[in-house]
């Protein structure tokens, strides 16, 4: 049984985490902000923790996640607010969560980011620049701290079911897959301490989760 704290635990990705955590005999401890979110994340087991990623710093979030054995970061502003927001999360959020995970004496710290491709042959505007640039700054970040990390990039996101069958690697062709299968990514890759250290790029595909993220593991 594994003790898991996820940021941006009320999201759509975090949300479905912590119930598969939950139905599977973990302890999913998720982050929320409003007050209307906790109910919701009870409902499905979860042990919500109320917090604001945006106004914490490294301490306060540290003794939030204390007794955690994995953080995973999946945060995002989601577009709204505008760079200033997409830097506070997606950027000093990723900061702080790092600090706080090192602080607390967390190692294993799972990160949700963006696939390299996901702009390709499309006009992007300056916010969708500056949402991959912060991105990419997290992953860098990340990989350059002493924490036993992973850095998941799924492709386009959609919300139809899960079909439990991904393609994962370190370099894969770009294309969509469903939140339920980035959950449950997230869920296998919290089972298999062994793949540690990697950036796996991720989207639907022919292979159940857990046989594609087994090769993965460090060898």
């Amino acid at each position: 049984m594994s003790n898991v704290f996820i940021i941006g635990g009320a999201g759509n990705i975090g949300r479905r985490l912590a119930s598969l955590l939950a139905a599977n005999g973990h302890v999913a401890r998720p982050l929320f902000r409003k007050a209307e979110q906790e109910q919701p994340l009870r409902e499905v087991g979860a042990e919500p923790v109320n917090g604001d990623l945006a106004a914490l710093d490294a301490k306060s979030l540290a003794a939030l996640m204390t007794g955690s054995d994995v953080v995973v970061f999946t945060a995002g502003a989601g577009g709204k607010g505008g760079e200033e927001m997409t830097n506070a999360i997606d950027g000093k959020g990723l900061t702080t969560a790092v600090a706080a995970a090192q602080q607390a004496g967390i190692s294993r710290f799972l990160l949700v980011s963006a696939f390299p491709e996901a702009g390709r042959n499309k006009n992007l505007s300056a916010t969708f620049e500056n949402y991959m640039r912060v991105k990419k700054a997290a992953d860098v970040e990340l990989a350059q701290s002493d924490l036993d990390w992973v850095i998941l990039r799924p492709g386009t996101l959609t919300d139809e079911k899960g079909h439990g069958k991904v393609r994962a690697g370190l370099a894969i062709p770009y294309g969509d897959i469903p939140r339920d299968d980035v959950a449950a990514t997230l869920a296998e890759l919290i089972a298999q301490p062994a793949v540690s250290r990697v950036i796996i790029e991720l989207t639907s595909g022919e292979m159940p989760v857990h046989d594609a993220i087994k090769p993965l593991a460090s060898r």
